[in-house]
């Protein structure tokens, strides 16, 4: 049985390129070669791999499940092989920046995620930073895929998830809302109670922010009118910028939503908590990058103790 340090990138490139065209007759012909030749590596990497990379598809090829991990992984060996090539030939001589890909769930507030991951930039060691928003699912995906190092996100793994990700708490806060200079003055005398009957823009309800501030609604009898829903938190910003409504964020970002959107504060609520965490494959989180996010995570944005 071959070793997996035996692995022969020749037949990787015929694979990747199989993947890329649909079909071993496109492969050949973009390659130059004969078909035969481009079936017989794919042939030998299968065997390599003991696992079926490719299935028919009408006249083409569609990859397996495993073919779809190959060939992320192919992907990162021939981008790694041109970068490679190009510092040789500019002479370049320092080590390249490590990579570090985040993966955002699309409802985390972007001045959030700008706090926990400005600390990377720090580092020692300089690192490159991939950053990338989808839905939860996705990411999981990806992150079991290891197509992503982390995933950030508002709201606690689904119940039943069955992939090996572990969770951690980077940290919490309590909620600010804000508005316009002109309704703030206007709202802010006698909150919360003021909101009942105010105009309010919430994010989807599938944000975890959004569940509690109607837990919250519901439970203190405010009623406000609802006159926006946004996935996006920075669309959502832009409006009550405009003076659409009121909107709550975590209170860890009060200072900067209030001075880059020229907002005030309407008031504070604690009992509503917004809470944020890391997703990754390793219980114990090793790579140092994670760490600082972390670190700094709990002891400065979160001022966890």
């Amino acid at each position: 049985m071959e070793r997996l340090q035996d692995l022969n990138y020749h037949h990787l490139r015929y694979f990747w390129l199989v993947a890329r065209e649909g079909s071993v007759t496109a492969a050949a012909k973009a390659a130059d070669v004969g078909q035969p030749v481009v079936s017989t590596q794919l042939r030998r990497l299968e065997k390599h791999f003991q696992a079926k990379l490719f299935q028919k598809s009408g006249r083409g090829l569609k990859l397996t499940e495993t073919g779809e991990m190959v060939l992320q992984y192919a992907e990162d060996i021939f981008r790694l092989g041109r970068e490679l090539g190009q510092s040789v030939r500019s002479g370049e001589t320092t080590a390249r920046a490590a990579r570090l890909t985040v993966g955002v769930t699309d409802v985390v507030p972007k001045l959030i995620v700008y706090k926990l991951l400005e600390p990377v930039f720090d580092l020692p060691n300089p690192v490159q930073l991939v950053v990338y928003e989808d839905h939860i699912e996705q990411l999981l995906s990806d992150l079991a895929m290891n197509n992503i190092d982390l995933l950030i996100t508002e709201s606690m793994l689904p119940v039943g998830n069955k992939l090996k990700v572990y969770q951690h708490i980077l940290g919490e806060c309590g909620v600010t809302f804000f508005a316009s200079p002109k309704l703030a003055r206007e709202l802010s005398q006698n909150f919360p109670y003021s909101l009942n009957g105010a105009p309010i823009l919430l994010p989807m309800e599938t944000a975890a922010l959004r569940r509690s501030l109607d837990t919250w609604f519901i439970t203190t009898g405010i009623t406000p009118r609802i006159v926006g829903e946004f996935v996006d938190s920075a669309l959502l910003k832009v409006f009550g910028q405009a003076g659409r409504g009121v909107f709550a964020l975590p209170n860890a970002v009060e200072k900067e939503v209030t001075s880059s959107y020229e907002v005030q504060i309407v008031g504070r609520v604690e009992s509503v908590r917004e809470r944020f965490f890391a997703v990754s494959g390793e219980r114990k989180i090793k790579h140092p990058a994670i760490v600082k996010i972390q670190e700094t995570a709990q002891q400065d944005v979160f001022m966890l103790r």
